[in-house]
């Protein structure tokens, strides 16, 4: 009997030992399921702070990757032809405002202007033989009025004498024949002296002076023309598009350089129609490049285009014809880039640009909008 009641009573101990870890091992699954539980709502609600943060993100800071770097394209010619001569300047070198880019050979338009200068000399001779011209004509006509005052004078007093019976009648048709033809001189003589006050330009508001005004005139012409062979940088900004070197033979107005002024450069971002809601002339705009990875760059929001890009497009959409397919239209919007945030001038032209619109608008306004009973 007591050998088996010591079985038994090890059987009691084992199984009261084994409960616990029964119990422990029960408990194990429950506590892991609770972990989880409480994982998984943390992780939602982690999610929902970034993703409700995103959200109001996305309506105050508007964003957009469809922009890039545009500025100026100045083109460089010269106003006159020749052969250059030098070419003072290389690809992409910055240049300031008024220095020499190259010069024409002059040769030939000093020869313009000695010809010019001549020509002035010339038209003052000219014009001082002209006037000895007219002085000669208005003592011609003086002569010719003395004449005929005598020749009215003889005829006076051949009339008296002839009705006193004292002159024949045959002297005194010779009298009147030479008043008439005194006459005629004294006007032949008046024509005369404003043919030479003509020929003179006296008779103009300029004077004698016409003539040598309008050689000084093209004695001016030439001096311009000599100044022209020499091409300035008309604004600061960098060198590009070079085709000019020194002894090629250009024409006026052939394009022969640009001119980049990067210092003026703007950006112009192209946002979907529905992201300009709240877009206004004067909101601070930060920007990154891909070029420079971790630099940021800012500027302002300068103004929106009168329209989208597709309305003045070369072929414009015609949405009246044919079938009607809706397309989200983008607008340009002009950033201008602030110079502090870009004083060694990295931005070129083309360059792809993330800018992001700073509204100043608050989660307040955004939830505001999406309040269904307001």
């Amino acid at each position: 009997m007591a050998e088996d009641s010591a079985p038994a009573a090890q059987e009691e101990q084992v199984t009261a030992e084994s409960e616990p870890a029964r119990a422990t091992v029960e408990a194990k699954p429950g506590r892991k399921k609770t972990r989880a539980v409480i994982i998984l709502l943390a992780v939602i609600v982690v999610a929902g702070f970034y993703g409700l943060r995103l959200f109001v993100s996305s309506r105050t800071n508007i964003e957009t990757d469809n922009a890039f770097i545009e500025a100026r394209i100045v083109p460089v010619s010269a106003k006159v032809s020749g052969t250059v001569a030098r070419v003072l300047v290389n690809d992409n070198q910055l240049v300031k405002q008024g220095d020499l880019l190259f010069e024409i050979d002059p040769r030939d338009y000093k020869l313009h202007i000695a010809q010019a200068t001549a020509g002035v000399g010339i038209a003052e001779n000219e014009t001082g033989g002209e006037q000895l011209k007219v002085e000669g004509a208005r003592a011609a006509l003086q002569s010719a009025k003395a004449r005929f005052d005598q020749a009215v004078v003889d005829q006076k007093r051949a009339e008296k004498l002839f009705r006193r019976d004292v002159l024949p009648k045959e002297q005194l048709d010779r009298l009147m024949t030479a008043r008439r033809v005194s006459e005629a001189q004294l006007k032949e003589a008046d024509e005369a002296l404003k043919r030479a006050q003509f020929e003179a330009g006296l008779v103009v508001k300029s004077g004698g002076k016409a003539k040598i005004l309008q050689r000084k005139a093209q004695l001016d012409e030439a001096q311009l023309q000599l100044s022209y062979t020499k091409v300035y940088a008309p604004r600061d900004g960098y060198i590009t598009r070079k085709s000019v070197e020194a002894g090629v033979n250009i024409q006026a107005g052939q394009p022969l350089m640009a001119l980049v002024p990067l210092q003026d450069a703007w950006i112009t971002a192209n946002y979907k129609e529905r992201q300009i809601t709240n877009l206004k002339p004067g909101q601070k705009v930060e920007f990154s490049v891909d070029a420079y990875p971790g630099k940021k760059f800012s500027g302002t929001l300068d103004s929106i285009m009168a329209g989208t890009g597709a309305a003045f497009s070369l072929l414009p959409p015609e949405n009246a014809t044919g079938n009607y397919v809706k397309v989200v239209q983008r607008v340009p919007v002009k950033i201008t880039i602030d110079k502090n945030s870009d004083p060694e001038q990295l931005l070129r032209v083309g360059m792809s640009v993330i800018p992001v619109v700073l509204t100043g608008r608050t989660a307040g306004d955004v939830f505001r909008e999406l309040n269904p009973f307001k």
